[in-house]
């Protein structure tokens, strides 16, 4: 039973699994964190076309060719098929359950044994993982199954139709090539979905040279301004992060916080550079400039927009007494709660032209009680809890 030349072996059949597995090997699903393969669709088929202990070795070699077209290209080291036989682990599990059950056909296994056959591939899977990354990255088990957790939420969302492909291929065996069709199909998509990513990346990192260009006209106009929005960045990110906030909302408040006094370049020098209080006009003046920035930040457009509506924003206040629309609690857009209360951190705790910076013990106690009326409360905890754990603080040199 557990032999490579038991006499329930088709030869035939083992040539058509190895080539369908090959085939679904080749087209993976890219996310941001990673990809995965659909490869369960045909897994599943070839644990009930094949004695069990037969599939494992099966897939390690459909693994392997997977990869010869890539050694022929050039594109990998002629070594990389050799990694099929130890990325072949995961269907060892499902294939020792099966066997031990005597190689039941689909409509004759108990759920219990599907299940406990699944439950089996999940845990292969993950224990071979981890122990790549242990020796690799040094990653603890938890860390791992958050990292991958959303490549078994594939398979199992996969296994189910594998499952139905296997009951149609017990019949007809041959069937099984159908699914090929599908899987360039699936292939096409992934590969169109990966140039997107490819093109997001580089749009995003045009986004943020655009965004350095522009912090860099602010800060050669004035030297202070651009030193005052590079030191907000690193704080506005680390609350941002505190709070939970995605991904993409922790990108806005990037450049939120890169681009919140771009608007200052529309601002006479001789205002921003007044060494003294300015008088109720040159206030009026200033008080501009986030308008001015959401002005300039929509005549780049795209992603710049909405960046722009966090630079209208970041003079509001939480009591709605703010300009320039008197927004208040969460009317205010949270990245622009976040750029304010940091902005309002960094300008306590640093020497400008008319006033030195406050102390550190000074600076948190107005910071405190600003919460609730100035500044979203939230935000102010987690700058708070951001600031004692790092020490983050700007005093006079």
């Amino acid at each position: 039973m557990f032999l490579p030349w038991h006499t329930d072996l088709s030869w035939w059949k083992l040539v058509l699994v190895v080539g369908v597995l090959a085939v679904a090997s080749r087209t993976r699903f890219v996310t941001e964190s990673g990809h995965t393969t659909p490869i369960v669709l045909v897994t599943v088929p070839a644990l009930f076309l094949l004695p069990p202990p037969i599939v494992p070795l099966a897939t390690a070699f459909a693994l392997a060719l997977a990869r010869v077209p890539d050694v022929a290209m050039r594109r990998t080291s002629p070594a990389r098929p050799l990694s099929g036989f130890a990325n072949a682990w995961f269907i060892l599990g499902p294939a020792v359950v099966l066997a031990l059950a005597g190689s039941p056909s689909p409509t004759d296994a108990a759920a219990w044994i599907l299940v406990l056959a699944l439950a089996a591939q999940l845990a292969c899977d993950l224990a071979a993982s981890w122990a790549r990354e242990v020796l690799v990255h040094g990653l603890t088990l938890r860390q791992q199954v958050a990292e991958a957790a959303w490549v078994y939420k594939v398979d199992l969302a996969l296994a189910p139709v594998g499952f139905l492909i296997a009951i149609a291929a017990t019949d007809v065996p041959w069937s099984l090539i159908l699914l090929v069709p599908l899987l360039l199909l699936m292939h096409y998509f992934s590969d169109e979905r990966r140039r997107r990513m490819e093109q997001m990346d580089e749009l995003n990192a045009a986004y943020r040279g655009t965004a350095m260009v522009l912090g860099d006209v602010v800060g050669s106009d004035d030297a202070y301004t651009g030193e005052h929005c590079r030191s907000v960045v690193q704080l506005a990110l680390d609350v941002a992060l505190e709070l939970g906030l995605d991904e993409q909302t922790c990108r806005r408040v990037d450049f939120g916080a890169m681009l919140h006094d771009v608007g200052k370049v529309a601002i006479p020098k001789e205002i921003i550079n007044k060494p003294g209080p300015l008088d109720p006009e040159e206030w009026e003046i200033v008080k501009t400039h986030t308008t001015e920035g959401q002005r300039m930040l929509d005549q780049v457009g795209g992603l710049m927009r909405s960046i722009g509506l966090i630079v209208r924003a970041h003079h509001e206040r939480w009591d709605g007494t703010g300009y320039p629309d008197g927004l208040r609690r969460d009317e205010i857009p949270i990245e622009a709660r976040i750029v304010s209360a940091c902005d309002t951190w960094n300008a306590m705790t640093t020497t400008r032209s008319y006033r030195i910076a406050m102390s550190r013990e000074a600076a948190m106690a107005e910071l405190t009680s600003a919460a609730g009326t100035q500044l979203d409360p939230g935000v102010i905890e987690a700058l708070i809890r951001v600031i004692v754990r790092t020490g983050e603080h700007r005093l006079p040199v």
